[in-house]
């Protein structure tokens, strides 16, 4: 793209490579404040509150770290002498997943795939487990990733991440490994050549300990593998082998244990930082070499042109590699959706796709809404940057120079193959928590270990009639904090898409529906949609059968109705949805708060060995660090609360793990001890009993 290194503009500082904007993200060189608002200093309670993992490769920054920063070495971690390990490591194991018939006649399947490097927080100060606040980056369209990259890294504060629990454990359950990053920066923006000699040094017997290292930390937390980015200047051609037989060693050891290595095309054979935009003679030794592949998949800068991206695909092919294993750089951090991309270079239309992509900081979806942003403006946003202005991914893909959103082009894949399924619409933050209808804390929260698998097709609806609006919505849930809320005046029935599947169903097989209407809606008829047949041909309906789920008056509040299968006999259920009638094309809301398939009830076990491992008091509040013993049998994830005087209980929060970071507790009334509770949750979000700790005051 003719793009030209180390802008002085922040907004276009990827015209420099895909790492700078990382290194200015965080404290300038010599570990200063940070660009922007940085974690608060540590007080008494901070201390005890655990932060997501990162790290230099050995040699630490000359000077003092900045304000709530830790300079840490990778070379001297170890799992042992790790405190923050319990709340960082992820549990939830990546699922499998399957690639239905496509929702419209554009989407391919089996050709470009989509990878995504987004940054959640800064590399220092960013919470284990979530916090209390609702505004929060929190993706939802796993359907079309292939692969999401933890970003982050600054010269000031450290150069190798390890991706939170929250964010492994959301990608897992939707099938969608996570890596973790390793960023030299460039000179200009505080990057040391050292830094890249203390990953690659070598031991006495010839071995690279920091590869060994790398792969220990990805299996310990539970994440997928590493994005190497090399974007300091001044190395040369032996630097360079250097780094191309560490990335090798990486990748041999990682591949036993199923991690994957993507290459960023910055560094080349020559050691120096060249940004090729493009697969060819200068870097292929980091992709490819005599010997194999060297790395899973290249992120190509942004400097491509077509021809360089065709050009990269037929030499992909020659090396008996897949054209798909490349990604090119789209950089949608400033514009969005607005961004000026020659999607015809990628996904020429009418004919094969030529590479697979990669978003640089979709989050943009976030950070762009003016101030005073909600959760609700933020899903719409990014349900507009992944399906399209139009929010239906039924219709065919949009061609020419405008946005080319994800689902006009890519098949959405889905891991629902099993049962139990269910879902409560949770996108994993929210303004309250909700359990059973009613609101157990008024606190605003995010957690992305905490959010359901959720409708992929924002939003396929089929009517002859007035097209109701779709959206996720945080003034009220059935569970956790949202729902999905249909409204607009329904004068003709409409039919929404929720999910395709690969579930068996059999004589005892149930689907449970929980829903309401808002006190303006008018009356509203439910069928439950199931197919017991997969669509005949992308973009063709689901071939439905409509089974009864009663009508709903205003007033009547949360409903939860059961719904049998039987009728349709023994197989396989290929997709999942509602069809809505309205009386007199009056206009309604409509909410879905939980739906399930199941073949029976559960109940889980209960945890057991609830501990309080560290406690620190700062202004008349005390924080906690508690831990337990897993459940025996499927947990989806833990719940904590607190027993307040006269039976209130109280939602402190949930993990997928078994530690828990909680801040803050006051002292209720003349209680002389906080009851504190866990309690596992089922797959069907059914709940144990608790085990409880006493806190005295």
């Amino acid at each position: 793209m003719n793009r030209q290194p180390f802008p002085v503009s922040r907004r276009r500082v990827l015209l420099a490579g895909a790492g700078t904007a990382a290194a200015l993200l965080g404290p300038s060189p010599g570990g200063g404040a940070a660009a922007a608002a940085g974690p608060p200093g540590a007080g008494a309670a901070d201390s005890l509150q655990p932060h997501a993992s990162y790290w230099f490769p050995d040699s630490l920054p000359s000077g003092t770290p900045g304000d709530g920063i830790t300079w840490r070495s990778l070379a001297a971690w170890t799992p042992a002498t790790d405190r923050d390990l319990p709340f960082n490591t992820a549990t939830v194991p990546l699922a499998e997943r399957f690639t239905p018939v496509p929702a419209n006649t554009t989407a391919r399947a089996g050709q470009a795939r989509i990878s995504a490097l987004a940054a959640f927080d800064h590399t220092a100060g960013n919470p284990s487990q979530g916090s209390a606040t609702a505004d929060y980056y929190a993706p939802t369209h796993w359907a079309y990733l292939d692969e999401l990259v933890f970003w982050g890294g600054s010269s000031g504060e450290g150069l190798i991440l390890a991706p939170n629990a929250p964010v492994v454990d959301a990608a897992h359950r939707n099938g969608v490994p996570v890596l973790g990053t390793v960023f030299l920066p460039p000179v200009a923006y505080g990057g040391q050549l050292r830094w890249t000699r203390d990953l690659v040094r070598r031991d006495a017997a010839g071995r690279f300990p920091l590869a060994a290292k790398l792969v220990q930390v990805a299996r310990v937390y539970g994440f997928d593998g590493w994005f190497l980015n090399a974007e300091t200047g001044g190395g040369d051609a032996a630097l360079a082998a250097e780094m191309q037989a560490f990335l090798r060693a990486l990748r041999t050891a990682g591949a036993r244990h199923g991690l994957r290595i993507t290459w960023y095309d910055a560094m080349n054979r020559t050691g120096q930082v060249g940004w090729q935009g493009a697969l060819d003679e200068l870097n292929r030794p980091f992709f490819q070499d005599g010997a194999g592949p060297v790395a899973d998949s290249m992120f190509l800068d942004f400097r491509w042109t077509a021809g360089r991206l065709a050009d990269s695909g037929r030499l992909a092919e020659e090396l008996g590699r897949s054209r798909y294993e490349l990604w090119a750089g789209v950089d949608v951090e400033a514009a969005g959706w607005d961004s000026v991309t020659d999607w015809e270079a990628i996904l020429p239309t009418g004919r094969d796709h030529v590479v697979s992509y990669g978003f640089y900081r979709p989050e943009w979806t976030l950070s762009h809404l003016p101030a005073g942003r909600t959760p609700g403006r933020f899903h719409a946003a990014d349900d507009r940057f992944w399906c399209g202005e139009g929010l239906d991914p039924a219709g065919p893909g949009g061609t020419g120079d405008g946005w080319r959103a994800p689902a006009s082009a890519v098949a959405d894949r889905s891991t629902l193959t099993a049962l139990p399924f269910a879902t409560t619409f949770n996108t994993g933050h929210g303004l309250r928590w909700y359990e059973d209808g009613a609101a157990t804390s008024d606190t605003p929260w995010n957690h992305l270990g905490l959010q359901d698998r959720l409708p992929p097709r924002r939003w396929a609806i089929r009517t002859e009639g007035r097209r109701p609006e779709v959206s996720f919505d945080f003034a009220d849930a059935w569970r956790g904090g949202s729902s999905l809320l249909v409204r607009g005046a329904l004068d003709r029935p409409a039919t929404l898409d929720l999910f395709p599947a690969r579930l068996p169903a059999g004589a005892a097989t149930v689907l449970d529906l929980t829903h309401r209407l808002d006190p303006s809606s008018g009356p509203v008829t439910v069928e439950v949609a199931v197919a017991p047949r997969d669509a005949p041909a992308p973009g063709e309906p689901a071939p439905y059968v409509h089974l009864p789920a009663g009508t709903l008056e205003p007033g009547d509040g949360w409903r939860t109705l059961s719904v049998r299968l039987g009728a349709l006999g023994t197989g396989t259920l290929y997709a999942l949805g509602v069809r809505l009638t309205g009386r007199g094309g009056a206009a309604v809301a409509w909410r879905l708060g939980a739906l399930a398939v199941r073949d029976g009830a559960a109940s889980p076990a209960a945890p057991s060995g609830l501990t309080v491992t560290g406690t620190a008091a700062a202004d008349g509040a005390t924080a906690v660090r508690l831990s337990w013993r897993r459940a025996t049998g499927p947990v989806r994830h833990y719940e904590l609360h607190r027993q307040l005087p006269y039976g209130r209980r109280e939602f402190l929060g949930g993990t997928c793990g078994t530690a828990y970071y909680v801040a803050g507790l006051r002292r209720a009334g003349h209680e002389p001890a906080a009851r504190l509770e866990v309690r596992a949750v089922h797959e069907l979000f059914t709940i144990s009993k608790p085990s409880t700790v006493q806190l005295p005051w």
